[in-house]
């Protein structure tokens, strides 16, 4: 597990490229049979991700986390964009298929990965906040999700959003999870771009055609900044941050939220004419 750290509005309006995504981009989540994990202080998200190939993966401790198990005093959001697979957590199994989502919550002590074919492995992508309180493991497939279509061809950002983590949907203690799926023909994935001031959010790009991209938009809205990313890479978003991003060709993405509340609605949208 690695280090990131906050970095101020000023700080990043000095950035070059390099020092954006040595930052904010994290580039290598699926590595086969490796769970890779980022730990970044805003609001002390942990992401990653879990490849089980040649065999099962344990979720261990690490000595950032002062914990005797992983789980001790956090909580976890798990979400499968490849093969089916598994997660054990504490003797329970959980079958999990692509797009299927598994919550874990404080004092879950073993949390086991594995998948179903190694042709076809899995890749759980991890994201787990700080938790006070303890709420019931639980798992939703894409369909218990209720999605919601959004958007329109004609503006390009006609999607579709399975909420799994929030409050009407998995109880958690401040975790906040979904993810979004592009149309055929549409490459926004947000617009207008907002921003939330009172939560951090992480995002998992997967599903990016080969030789396609993505780019991300951040920085504040009179100084904004971006990122290329590539298929199954992860960018950390700033409470401050403007975030939005446009495609080559459709795509899909995991987001994931914690702060200071659990309200999916709360966002800041910027108006297009002001940004720069």
């Amino acid at each position: 597990m690695i280090s990131r750290y906050e970095s101020s509005p000023r700080e990043v309006e000095r950035m070059n490229t390099a020092e954006l995504r040595e930052n904010f981009l994290v580039e290598s989540l699926f590595v086969t049979d490796q769970i890779n994990l980022t730990y970044t202080h805003y609001d002390r998200l942990v992401l990653g991700g879990a490849k089980p190939v040649n065999s099962s993966l344990k979720l261990g401790t690490y000595d950032a986390l002062k914990s005797e198990y992983f789980l001790e005093r956090r909580e976890i959001g798990i979400i499968n964009v490849a093969g089916a697979g598994k997660v054990v957590a504490d003797g329970e199994t959980y079958e999990v298929e692509k797009l299927s989502c598994v919550y874990l919550g404080k004092g879950t002590k073993e949390v086991i990965f594995s998948s179903d074919d190694a042709q076809n492995p899995a890749c759980f992508f991890l994201l787990s906040s700080p938790a006070h309180h303890t709420f019931e493991n639980k798992i939703f497939t894409k369909e218990d999700a209720s999605p919601v279509t959004l958007g329109a061809p004609e503006t390009s950002n006609h999607r579709t959003i399975y909420k799994y983590i929030h409050n009407d949907g998995i109880m958690s203690c401040q975790l906040v999870m979904g993810l979004t799926v592009l149309k055929t023909g549409s490459i926004w994935n947000t617009m207008p771009p907002h921003v939330h001031d009172r939560r951090s959010e992480v995002y998992c790009y997967f599903d990016v055609p080969e030789n396609q991209g993505m780019m991300h938009f951040m920085g504040k809205p009179d100084e904004t900044r971006h990122m290329w990313v590539q298929n199954h890479q992860a960018i950390i978003s700033p409470p401050w941050s403007i975030h939005a991003g446009g495609g080559s060709a459709n795509y899909s993405f995991i987001w994931g939220m914690a702060g200071e509340n659990k309200d999916f609605t709360d966002m800041d949208f910027v108006n297009l004419n002001l940004l720069r």
